[in-house]
């Protein structure tokens, strides 16, 4: 099953795509945020291109777990997606995923200007690789 996560804030969506079999993520892309309408239609471009099955969306929860002002706003998305669609849509949580990859692009010496071009996918591909790896340890759970 392959699946798409979106790392959704105010001014840009990152975007991240796992293999068809579901076992890895990969960076794809960051669209400009322009208006719900507008992003949805760039955002259903990938859907098809990649057969998307099932979308992932990071949910901006503060550092103790509560719902912040961000959570909100992405519920918001969420709901506008889940009218517009027909495939399942997951939250998941996101907390630390700019921080790690905010620190894998310093340490890959990146300018800041190359930085901030790059680290809204990076984010979207950690947070869908860290959704993965849980399916996957749940699904090797049920095999025991």
């Amino acid at each position: 099953m392959r699946s798409m996560e979106l790392d959704f804030g105010d001014k840009t969506i990152g975007i991240a795509v796992s293999d068809a079999l579901g076992w890895t993520a990969q960076s794809k892309a960051v669209i400009r945020r322009k208006n719900l309408t507008e992003d949805f239609l760039e955002l259903q471009e990938y859907i098809t291109e990649y057969g998307i099955e099932e979308i992932v969306v990071g949910l901006p929860l503060n550092m103790d777990g509560t719902a912040g002002g961000r959570v909100e706003k992405t519920m918001q998305f969420v709901n506008f997606l889940k009218k517009r669609l027909d495939i399942p849509i997951v939250l998941w949580d996101e907390r630390l995923s700019s921080k790690q990859a905010e620190d894998i692009l310093l340490e890959a010496d990146l300018s800041r200007k190359k930085r901030k071009q790059f680290i809204d996918q990076l984010a979207a591909a950690i947070i869908l690789q860290s959704y993965l790896d849980a399916k996957k340890k749940k699904g090797d759970k049920k095999d025991e």
